[in-house]
């Protein structure tokens, strides 16, 4: 599409991360929004590294330069800020995108946190950061707070916010994905979970959330799938699958390899291979051509066989297919807006008629329009 070309349709159901490849160039942000926007893309989801990747810097750019582009974090650490600079974070962004932001937290990586000098993140943590930034954005001040996220004196944030941010919980863990059910606005899935593993992942967090007495149709729950085309190199195609996954599996194997039911000797031989034990650090950033084409040989097929790969068209259908395991809605992971226009077009011909959903991708409410009663 060229500049001057009208804005599509948005397809509110469908979503990518920004920056998502190695190496990370920031000053590619605003040109990716725009174009995602001008295609119709409902939202650019922000994941967080402490590199060059800060999620309220770009989060802020994406609302400045979009006009309906959903925004969230996913995911953000409540542990690395104070209560307060994560509540303002989460309010400026509410109000400067004009409601389209959404903040989602996750535990993260415990190696990462013991190397940072930081706690764990808990369930409970999580829980309690949740209830304590919804009442900072009512206006309420919390005085003497003592609890599982630590021990503060007074916590005001001096705004009340009309239309607060959501809050999404980023994760594939059965007991996190419970406790999204019972006080999540919404949950952001995993990379490389089989059509199975997401299906089981739905089935978890709505019985949670009617457990809690809530409309299980009220959390809006996102998958997120590798989409590959095969208009990349082949070498970029294996990177960006089988690189990635590994990369996956050198960070946290234990929670994917249950969440999917892979077997264990698989994961043994991934991890004798060359490509592993050579890896000079994250495996889809470092990994050379033959180290890729060795994992992908020693990595299940099945591993990646729910994944979006081949022709825009081929793609296309992968990505429909994840409506029919129940999510809501569908982040096309690993993929640049550019390198999405055609798979978008294919999604457009075959799309089914499904219930609308906001730009905001932690609401199932659409906006009540001004002056209508609710």
């Amino acid at each position: 599409m060229s500049p001057g070309e009208p804005l599509a349709p948005q397809l509110t159901e469908l979503g990518y991360y920004a920056l998502s490849r190695h190496p990370v160039t920031p000053a590619e942000l605003a040109a990716e929004a725009v174009l995602a926007d001008r295609i119709g893309v409902g939202t650019a989801f922000v994941s967080e590294r402490f590199n060059i990747k800060d999620a309220a810097v770009l989060s802020g750019v994406l609302a400045a330069v979009s006009t309906r582009l959903g925004i969230a974090t996913a995911a953000t650490n409540h542990n690395t800020r104070h209560p307060i600079v994560t509540a303002n974070m989460g309010a400026t962004l509410a109000e400067l995108s004009g409601g389209r932001f959404a903040l989602g937290l996750g535990r993260g990586i415990a190696p990462l946190w013991q190397v940072l000098g930081l706690p764990n993140v808990t369930g409970a943590q999580l829980a309690e950061i949740t209830d304590l930034l919804r009442r900072l954005w009512r206006g309420e001040t919390i005085i003497g707070h003592d609890g599982a996220i630590g021990s503060y004196p007074v916590l005001h944030l001096g705004v009340t916010l009309d239309a607060p941010p959501p809050v999404l919980l980023v994760t594939m863990s059965p007991r996190t994905l419970q406790l999204a059910g019972r006080v999540a606005d919404g949950v952001v899935l995993h990379t490389f979970l089989s059509a199975r593993a997401t299906a089981t992942a739905v089935s978890t967090v709505r019985e949670a959330a009617e457990r809690a007495g809530r409309d299980p149709a009220s959390v809006r729950i996102w998958s997120v799938v590798a989409t590959v085309g095969d208009d990349l190199d082949e070498q970029d195609q294996l990177r960006r699958l089988y690189g990635r996954l590994a990369t996956y599996l050198q960070g946290y194997p234990d929670i994917l390899m249950r969440a999917n039911g892979w077997r264990g000797d698989d994961l043994d031989r991934v991890r004798a291979s060359t490509a592993f034990t050579s890896a000079r650090g994250a495996i889809d950033a470092t990994a050379e051509a033959a180290q890729l084409a060795e994992l992908a040989a020693v990595i299940p097929r099945e591993w990646v066989r729910d994944c979006a790969t081949g022709s825009p068209t081929s793609c296309a259908a992968a990505i429909h297919r994840q409506f029919d395991l129940g999510v809501d809605s569908v982040i096309m992971h690993g993929a640049t807006p550019s390198e999405l226009v055609s798979v978008v077009e294919a999604y457009r011909a075959i799309r089914s008629t499904r219930r609308p959903l906001p730009a905001n991708p932690g609401s199932v409410a659409l906006p009540v329009p001004s002056g209508v009663l609710a």
